[in-house]
């Protein structure tokens, strides 16, 4: 009998392979009733998920009180930033009117998760993104809700503008010094006070820096529990509401995509409605303010207008505190100073002015040229860290950091030429005007 031979190998099993799958969930608004939809969407996933054989549970992402109209929704923006990580290969969402009610936002985000092989599912719609004829269909049904986003807006407004003409005060939230009720405003005690003192200290020569100061000091709690800033105080000083009085429609949402507010220039009519609630302020105390607050304004009116940009606006970032410097130009001299050392003082931040000069040598040292470029500074340098005085580190764009010093110059080395002419002019007019001693 011949002896056979046979060879047997090992047969490994099939590791099953699970779809990462995920679900997004948005409510537009955080009424009770929508966050008890949210509460009940959010576990009902969950369970619907894990129970799915062949799935793996990659989390549900839930924008709260966010439009769909708008893409900046954080969470949406992280579950498409875990998509493009490789984390996910299925979104599950209610329907498209929740993913998005912009077509072109809805399409353009469906084609870039197809580049990653992820795959859509709209449950009431019953489409995948994936499917032969899922886009069109996603373009059609995306143009519909887009086009229902208009009408509810364009009815929103004409509901708001028939409020308004009947003098009904729509859109007014909170308010500092003001309890609103869904029909009623009543004055809030404590806080009231706190406007009265604003507005006394006004009159009496204080600035809107210093008035905000003293608020800090006394800790005074301001309406969401911020830091009190001169901007909050001037907008205070400002408001006509006050005055019981109130004036409607000072700002418009310019589009039911962006729903971006502008301030209303006269594109819209405007309603004046006298005695609409309680004043705090009485008219002649607050017209008094109005004119001294204008007669500041002409008095610091810049050069330039406020929102000018600079070469180096955006870019210098304060160790300290972590805000902004600003450019600020006294006596002719410019320096960039934090924007919390401007607007609270020394005791706020501790950092120092740099003058601009001072900035551009340093720029040209680091970048090798003779001549400040700034499309070139743009281009390479990312921002310009102050972690202490007198130091400056360039962090660039590429990840590399270069770290310098500097130092005030001395008082004869930065006068130019123009500078000494016209203290040697201001001396001698001094001295004309002088009595001749005898």
């Amino acid at each position: 009998m011949e002896r056979e031979i046979n060879i047997r190998r090992p047969i490994k099993p099939d590791i099953p392979s699970f779809k990462r799958v995920a679900a997004y969930v948005r409510v537009s608004n955080l009424k009770d009733a929508m966050l008890q939809s949210l509460s009940t969407q959010v576990s009902y996933y969950n369970d619907f998920i894990q129970r799915h054989a062949g799935w793996q549970y990659a989390g549900v992402y839930v924008d709260e009180g966010l439009t769909g109209t708008k893409d900046l929704r954080p969470e949406f923006q992280r579950l498409l930033a875990d998509c493009r990580g490789g984390k996910i290969d299925m979104i599950i969402t209610k329907s498209t009117t929740r993913f998005a009610r912009n077509t072109v936002t809805m399409l353009e985000t469906v084609r870039m998760l197809k580049e990653f092989d992820v795959d859509v599912f709209f449950e009431k719609e019953n489409i995948h993104s994936m499917s032969g004829d899922g886009e069109l269909m996603l373009a059609i049904l995306a143009s519909f809700a887009q086009e229902e986003s208009r009408s509810v807006s364009e009815n929103c407004k004409w509901r708001l503008q028939e409020k308004m003409k009947q003098g009904e005060l729509v859109g007014l939230r909170g308010m500092y010094g003001y309890t609103i009720g869904k029909n009623s405003v009543s004055i809030q005690p404590d806080q009231a006070e706190m406007v009265r003192r604003i507005f006394h200290a006004y009159v009496s020569g204080q600035s809107s820096v210093e008035i905000a100061r003293g608020l800090i000091v006394d800790e005074i709690p301001s309406l969401l529990g911020g830091a009190w800033t001169a901007k909050r105080v001037r907008e205070i000083l400002r408001n006509e509401k006050y005055t019981g009085n109130a004036l409607l429609q000072k700002t418009y949402v310019s589009d039911y995509l962006t729903k971006r507010k502008i301030v209303n220039h006269g594109k819209l009519p405007q309603y004046f409605v006298t005695q609409a609630h309680e004043a705090i302020i009485d008219q002649d105390t607050f017209d008094k303010v109005q004119r001294m607050l204008t007669d500041s304004s002409k008095r610091n009116q810049p050069a330039k207008p406020v929102n000018a940009r600079y070469a180096f606006t955006g870019k210098i970032v304060c160790g300290n505190c972590g805000k902004h410097f600003q450019r600020k130009t006294t006596k002719g001299r410019i320096s960039w100073l934090c924007s919390t050392y401007l607007e609270h003082g020394k005791a706020a931040c501790p950092a120092r002015q740099i003058p601009e000069e001072t900035i551009l040598r340093a720029v040209e040292d680091v970048l090798g040229q003779e001549i400040f470029d700034e499309t070139e500074f743009n281009r390479r340098i990312e921002r310009i860290e102050v972690p202490e005085p007198h130091r400056l580190t360039f962090i660039f764009y590429n990840g590399d950091s270069i770290e310098c010093d500097w130092a005030h110059r001395s008082r004869s080395e930065s006068w130019t030429d123009e500078m000494k002419q016209a203290a040697r002019e201001r001396d001698q007019k001094r001295r004309q005007e002088q009595p001749c001693q005898q």
